[in-house]
Protein backbone atom coordinates (compact mmCIF):
# COMPACT_ATOMS: atom_id res chain seq x y z
CA UNK A 1 0.00 0.00 0.00
CA UNK A 2 1.36 3.46 -0.95
CA UNK A 3 1.98 5.96 1.79
CA UNK A 4 -0.18 9.08 1.82
CA UNK A 5 2.72 11.44 0.97
CA UNK A 6 3.48 9.35 -2.14
CA UNK A 7 -0.15 9.40 -3.28
CA UNK A 8 -0.31 13.14 -2.72
CA UNK A 9 2.83 13.63 -4.79
CA UNK A 10 1.42 11.56 -7.66
CA UNK A 11 -1.81 13.56 -7.59
CA UNK A 12 0.14 16.80 -7.72
CA UNK A 13 2.14 15.58 -10.72
CA UNK A 14 -1.03 14.58 -12.57
CA UNK A 15 -2.58 17.98 -11.96
CA UNK A 16 0.57 19.73 -13.11
CA UNK A 17 0.54 17.93 -16.48
CA UNK A 18 3.61 16.82 -18.45
CA UNK A 19 6.97 18.21 -17.43
CA UNK A 20 8.16 21.21 -19.45
CA UNK A 21 11.13 20.43 -21.69
CA UNK A 22 13.99 22.77 -20.80
CA UNK A 23 16.64 23.81 -23.32
CA UNK A 24 20.17 23.12 -22.16
CA UNK A 25 22.63 25.79 -23.23
CA UNK A 26 24.94 26.09 -24.99
CA UNK A 27 22.68 24.77 -27.75
CA UNK A 28 24.24 23.82 -31.09
CA UNK A 29 22.17 23.24 -34.23
CA UNK A 30 22.94 22.41 -37.84
CA UNK A 31 21.03 24.81 -40.07
CA UNK A 32 21.14 24.94 -43.87
CA UNK A 33 24.79 23.86 -43.95
CA UNK A 34 25.90 26.08 -41.07
CA UNK A 35 26.59 25.36 -37.39
CA UNK A 36 24.80 27.72 -34.99
CA UNK A 37 25.49 27.93 -31.26
CA UNK A 38 23.33 29.72 -28.71
CA UNK A 39 24.64 30.46 -25.23
CA UNK A 40 21.22 31.49 -23.97
CA UNK A 41 17.72 32.29 -25.15
CA UNK A 42 17.90 35.23 -27.64
CA UNK A 43 16.49 38.52 -26.38
CA UNK A 44 16.55 40.51 -29.63
CA UNK A 45 15.61 38.88 -32.95
CA UNK A 46 15.21 40.40 -36.40
CA UNK A 47 12.87 38.31 -38.51
CA UNK A 48 13.19 38.44 -42.32
CA UNK A 49 10.13 36.82 -43.84
CA UNK A 50 6.46 36.87 -42.92
CA UNK A 51 6.19 33.10 -42.45
CA UNK A 52 9.06 32.99 -39.95
CA UNK A 53 7.75 36.08 -38.17
CA UNK A 54 4.36 34.43 -37.72
CA UNK A 55 6.01 31.29 -36.32
CA UNK A 56 7.66 33.49 -33.68
CA UNK A 57 4.34 35.17 -32.93
CA UNK A 58 2.64 31.77 -32.65
CA UNK A 59 5.26 30.70 -30.13
CA UNK A 60 4.47 33.73 -27.96
CA UNK A 61 7.75 35.50 -28.74
CA UNK A 62 6.51 38.88 -29.97
CA UNK A 63 8.35 40.63 -27.16
CA UNK A 64 11.67 39.34 -28.52
CA UNK A 65 11.21 40.71 -32.06
CA UNK A 66 12.94 44.07 -32.63
CA UNK A 67 12.49 44.31 -36.38
CA UNK A 68 10.81 42.58 -39.32
CA UNK A 69 10.90 42.70 -43.12
CA UNK A 70 9.68 40.86 -46.23
CA UNK A 71 5.88 41.02 -46.06
CA UNK A 72 3.31 39.87 -48.63
CA UNK A 73 0.05 40.19 -46.71
CA UNK A 74 -1.37 41.60 -43.48
CA UNK A 75 -0.24 39.70 -40.42
CA UNK A 76 -2.56 37.01 -39.07
CA UNK A 77 -5.39 38.79 -37.19
CA UNK A 78 -4.48 37.32 -33.80
CA UNK A 79 -1.11 39.07 -33.96
CA UNK A 80 -2.15 42.46 -35.38
CA UNK A 81 -1.75 44.35 -32.10
CA UNK A 82 1.65 42.85 -31.32
CA UNK A 83 2.87 43.39 -34.87
CA UNK A 84 1.86 47.06 -34.83
CA UNK A 85 4.41 47.67 -32.05
CA UNK A 86 7.35 46.16 -33.94
CA UNK A 87 9.56 48.15 -36.25
CA UNK A 88 9.22 47.18 -39.92
CA UNK A 89 12.64 47.62 -41.47
CA UNK A 90 11.34 47.18 -45.02
CA UNK A 91 8.38 45.66 -46.82
CA UNK A 92 10.84 43.76 -49.02
CA UNK A 93 14.63 43.44 -48.60
CA UNK A 94 16.24 45.55 -45.86
CA UNK A 95 19.93 46.41 -45.97
CA UNK A 96 22.51 44.52 -43.93
CA UNK A 97 23.18 47.74 -42.03
CA UNK A 98 19.50 48.20 -41.16
CA UNK A 99 19.39 44.70 -39.68
CA UNK A 100 22.54 44.92 -37.56
CA UNK A 101 21.54 48.40 -36.36
CA UNK A 102 18.84 46.68 -34.30
CA UNK A 103 21.59 44.97 -32.28
CA UNK A 104 20.06 41.50 -32.71
CA UNK A 105 21.37 38.35 -31.06
CA UNK A 106 19.52 36.30 -33.72
CA UNK A 107 18.52 36.89 -37.33
CA UNK A 108 15.80 34.47 -38.49
CA UNK A 109 15.13 34.34 -42.24
CA UNK A 110 12.45 32.65 -44.31
CA UNK A 111 14.53 32.50 -47.51
CA UNK A 112 18.13 31.78 -48.39
CA UNK A 113 17.97 34.44 -51.06
CA UNK A 114 17.85 36.92 -48.18
CA UNK A 115 20.39 35.20 -45.91
CA UNK A 116 22.47 32.62 -47.73
CA UNK A 117 25.38 32.16 -50.14
CA UNK A 118 23.84 34.79 -52.47
CA UNK A 119 21.95 36.63 -49.74
CA UNK A 120 20.51 39.99 -50.78
CA UNK A 121 20.51 41.09 -47.14
CA UNK A 122 23.69 39.32 -46.05
CA UNK A 123 25.59 36.07 -45.91
CA UNK A 124 25.60 33.88 -42.79
CA UNK A 125 29.33 34.47 -42.32
CA UNK A 126 28.79 38.24 -42.33
CA UNK A 127 26.40 37.95 -39.42
CA UNK A 128 28.63 35.36 -37.72
CA UNK A 129 31.59 37.76 -37.86
CA UNK A 130 29.53 40.07 -35.63
CA UNK A 131 28.57 37.24 -33.28
CA UNK A 132 25.00 37.04 -34.65
CA UNK A 133 23.63 33.57 -35.48
CA UNK A 134 21.60 33.60 -38.71
CA UNK A 135 18.90 30.91 -38.81
CA UNK A 136 17.18 30.10 -42.12
CA UNK A 137 13.88 28.22 -42.39
CA UNK A 138 14.76 24.57 -43.15
CA UNK A 139 11.94 24.41 -45.72
CA UNK A 140 13.95 26.72 -47.97
CA UNK A 141 16.98 24.43 -47.85
CA UNK A 142 15.55 20.90 -47.69
CA UNK A 143 16.06 19.11 -51.02
CA UNK A 144 16.40 22.47 -52.75
CA UNK A 145 19.09 24.13 -54.89
CA UNK A 146 19.28 27.88 -54.27
CA UNK A 147 22.60 28.48 -56.04
CA UNK A 148 21.10 29.83 -59.26
CA UNK A 149 19.02 32.89 -60.03
CA UNK A 150 15.36 33.09 -59.11
CA UNK A 151 13.50 31.28 -56.34
CA UNK A 152 15.49 28.06 -56.52
CA UNK A 153 14.83 24.54 -57.73
CA UNK A 154 13.27 21.83 -55.59
CA UNK A 155 14.83 18.46 -56.29
CA UNK A 156 12.26 16.52 -54.24
CA UNK A 157 8.67 17.15 -53.16
CA UNK A 158 8.21 19.41 -50.15
CA UNK A 159 6.43 18.10 -47.07
CA UNK A 160 5.47 19.87 -43.86
CA UNK A 161 8.33 18.13 -42.03
CA UNK A 162 10.83 21.00 -42.45
CA UNK A 163 8.14 23.52 -41.45
CA UNK A 164 7.56 21.59 -38.25
CA UNK A 165 11.33 21.35 -37.84
CA UNK A 166 11.53 25.16 -37.92
CA UNK A 167 8.80 25.45 -35.29
CA UNK A 168 10.48 22.92 -33.00
CA UNK A 169 13.97 24.38 -33.47
CA UNK A 170 12.92 27.98 -32.87
CA UNK A 171 11.01 26.82 -29.83
CA UNK A 172 14.11 25.03 -28.55
CA UNK A 173 16.34 28.05 -29.25
CA UNK A 174 14.01 30.22 -27.15
CA UNK A 175 13.46 27.58 -24.44
CA UNK A 176 9.74 27.16 -25.18
CA UNK A 177 9.78 23.63 -26.60
CA UNK A 178 6.40 22.83 -25.07
CA UNK A 179 4.82 25.63 -27.10
CA UNK A 180 6.43 24.30 -30.26
CA UNK A 181 5.09 20.80 -29.69
CA UNK A 182 1.58 22.14 -29.03
CA UNK A 183 1.65 24.31 -32.18
CA UNK A 184 2.76 21.39 -34.38
CA UNK A 185 0.01 19.20 -32.94
CA UNK A 186 -2.64 21.84 -33.72
CA UNK A 187 -1.45 22.24 -37.31
CA UNK A 188 -1.36 18.48 -37.86
CA UNK A 189 -4.92 18.14 -36.59
CA UNK A 190 -6.14 20.94 -38.85
CA UNK A 191 -4.59 19.18 -41.86
CA UNK A 192 -6.26 15.89 -40.95
CA UNK A 193 -9.62 17.59 -40.55
CA UNK A 194 -9.32 19.33 -43.94
CA UNK A 195 -8.45 16.08 -45.70
CA UNK A 196 -11.34 14.27 -44.04
CA UNK A 197 -13.74 17.04 -45.09
CA UNK A 198 -13.44 16.24 -48.81
CA UNK A 199 -14.23 12.54 -48.64
CA UNK A 200 -16.26 11.62 -51.69
CA UNK A 201 -15.38 14.74 -53.71
CA UNK A 202 -13.60 14.78 -57.11
CA UNK A 203 -9.97 13.62 -57.25
CA UNK A 204 -7.18 14.19 -59.73
CA UNK A 205 -8.47 17.62 -60.74
CA UNK A 206 -5.82 19.46 -62.83
CA UNK A 207 -4.95 22.65 -60.92
CA UNK A 208 -2.85 25.75 -61.65
CA UNK A 209 -1.43 28.00 -58.91
CA UNK A 210 -0.81 31.56 -60.20
CA UNK A 211 1.24 33.69 -57.82
CA UNK A 212 1.88 36.83 -59.89
CA UNK A 213 3.32 38.17 -63.17
CA UNK A 214 5.82 40.87 -64.06
CA UNK A 215 3.34 42.08 -66.69
CA UNK A 216 -0.37 41.29 -66.68
CA UNK A 217 -0.38 39.59 -70.07
CA UNK A 218 3.15 38.23 -69.72
CA UNK A 219 4.21 34.78 -68.63
CA UNK A 220 2.92 34.21 -65.10
CA UNK A 221 4.84 32.96 -62.08
CA UNK A 222 3.18 29.62 -61.35
CA UNK A 223 3.85 26.89 -58.81
CA UNK A 224 6.31 24.18 -59.76
CA UNK A 225 5.60 20.55 -59.05
CA UNK A 226 7.54 20.19 -55.77
CA UNK A 227 6.75 23.25 -53.66
CA UNK A 228 4.11 24.13 -51.07
CA UNK A 229 1.21 24.23 -53.59
CA UNK A 230 2.20 20.76 -54.80
CA UNK A 231 2.06 19.55 -51.20
CA UNK A 232 -1.42 21.05 -50.83
CA UNK A 233 -2.53 19.21 -53.97
CA UNK A 234 -0.91 15.92 -52.97
CA UNK A 235 -2.69 15.67 -49.62
CA UNK A 236 -6.02 16.59 -51.23
CA UNK A 237 -5.58 14.11 -54.08
CA UNK A 238 -5.45 16.67 -56.90
CA UNK A 239 -2.62 17.32 -59.40
CA UNK A 240 -0.52 20.21 -60.62
CA UNK A 241 -0.61 20.99 -64.34
CA UNK A 242 2.97 22.31 -64.06
CA UNK A 243 5.63 19.60 -64.17
CA UNK A 244 8.94 21.51 -63.78
CA UNK A 245 11.04 21.56 -60.62
CA UNK A 246 11.58 25.32 -60.32
CA UNK A 247 9.93 26.78 -57.23
CA UNK A 248 8.11 29.52 -59.19
CA UNK A 249 8.76 29.09 -62.93
CA UNK A 250 7.39 31.46 -65.54
CA UNK A 251 5.20 29.51 -67.96
CA UNK A 252 3.54 30.86 -71.10
CA UNK A 253 -0.25 31.08 -71.24
CA UNK A 254 -0.14 29.00 -74.40
CA UNK A 255 1.18 26.05 -72.39
CA UNK A 256 -1.36 26.66 -69.64
CA UNK A 257 -4.21 26.75 -72.13
CA UNK A 258 -3.00 23.45 -73.58
CA UNK A 259 -3.07 21.93 -70.07
CA UNK A 260 -6.60 23.36 -69.52
CA UNK A 261 -6.69 23.37 -65.69
CA UNK A 262 -10.04 22.60 -64.09
CA UNK A 263 -9.17 24.87 -61.15
CA UNK A 264 -7.04 28.02 -60.97
CA UNK A 265 -5.79 29.19 -57.58
CA UNK A 266 -4.65 32.81 -57.56
CA UNK A 267 -2.54 34.51 -54.91
CA UNK A 268 -3.90 37.39 -52.85
CA UNK A 269 -1.30 39.77 -51.37
CA UNK A 270 -0.77 43.39 -50.38
CA UNK A 271 2.63 43.50 -52.06
CA UNK A 272 2.65 45.61 -55.25
CA UNK A 273 6.00 44.72 -56.74
CA UNK A 274 4.35 43.63 -60.00
CA UNK A 275 0.98 44.67 -61.52
CA UNK A 276 -0.45 41.16 -61.17
CA UNK A 277 0.25 41.14 -57.43
CA UNK A 278 -3.25 42.64 -57.28
CA UNK A 279 -5.84 39.86 -57.19
CA UNK A 280 -8.36 42.09 -59.00
CA UNK A 281 -5.94 42.43 -61.90
CA UNK A 282 -5.57 38.65 -62.10
CA UNK A 283 -9.32 38.13 -62.07
CA UNK A 284 -9.91 40.74 -64.75
CA UNK A 285 -7.30 39.14 -67.02
CA UNK A 286 -8.75 35.65 -66.59
CA UNK A 287 -12.25 36.82 -67.41
CA UNK A 288 -11.48 39.18 -70.30
CA UNK A 289 -8.61 37.61 -72.23
CA UNK A 290 -10.09 36.04 -75.37
CA UNK A 291 -8.17 32.78 -75.04
CA UNK A 292 -7.64 32.36 -71.30
CA UNK A 293 -11.30 33.10 -70.57
CA UNK A 294 -12.20 29.88 -72.38
CA UNK A 295 -10.35 27.66 -69.90
CA UNK A 296 -12.60 25.21 -68.08
CA UNK A 297 -11.64 26.74 -64.74
CA UNK A 298 -12.74 30.21 -65.84
CA UNK A 299 -15.92 29.17 -67.66
CA UNK A 300 -17.10 27.07 -64.70
CA UNK A 301 -16.13 29.66 -62.09
CA UNK A 302 -13.53 27.44 -60.46
CA UNK A 303 -11.18 30.25 -59.49
CA UNK A 304 -9.97 30.03 -55.90
CA UNK A 305 -8.45 33.05 -54.15
CA UNK A 306 -5.79 32.01 -51.65
CA UNK A 307 -3.48 34.00 -49.43
CA UNK A 308 -0.14 34.18 -51.22
CA UNK A 309 1.73 33.19 -48.07
CA UNK A 310 -0.15 29.89 -48.03
CA UNK A 311 1.61 29.12 -51.31
CA UNK A 312 4.99 29.23 -49.54
CA UNK A 313 6.11 26.80 -46.82
CA UNK A 314 4.91 27.90 -43.41
CA UNK A 315 2.03 27.98 -40.95
CA UNK A 316 -0.30 29.30 -43.63
CA UNK A 317 0.23 26.29 -45.88
CA UNK A 318 -2.23 24.48 -43.63
CA UNK A 319 -4.66 27.34 -44.20
CA UNK A 320 -4.12 26.82 -47.93
CA UNK A 321 -5.15 23.19 -47.58
CA UNK A 322 -8.29 24.30 -45.76
CA UNK A 323 -9.16 26.94 -48.39
CA UNK A 324 -8.78 24.56 -51.32
CA UNK A 325 -10.65 21.79 -49.48
CA UNK A 326 -13.56 24.17 -48.89
CA UNK A 327 -13.56 25.10 -52.59
CA UNK A 328 -13.50 21.45 -53.67
CA UNK A 329 -16.51 20.73 -51.46
CA UNK A 330 -18.30 23.54 -53.25
CA UNK A 331 -17.54 22.11 -56.69
CA UNK A 332 -19.83 19.18 -55.99
CA UNK A 333 -19.60 15.95 -57.96
CA UNK A 334 -19.15 17.50 -61.41
CA UNK A 335 -15.84 16.63 -63.16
Amino acid sequence: MRSLPTLALLAALLLAGPARAETHYPLTLQNCGNTLTFQSSPRRVVSLGQATTEVLFSLGLADRIVGTAVWFSPVLPDFADANAKIRRLADNDPSFEAVVAQNPDLVAAQYQWHVGPRGSVGKPEQFASLGIPAYVAPADCAAKDNTGAGDGVRVAPLTMAPVYQEIRELAEIFNVSDRGAALVARLQQREKDAIASIAGTPRDLPVLFWFSSREVKGDPFVAGRNGAPAYILSVLGERNVITVNDEWPTVGWESIVAANPAVIVIGRMDRRRFPADDVAVKLDFLKTDKVVSQLDAVRKGRIVVMDAQAMNPGLRTIGGIEVLAEAIRGFGKAP
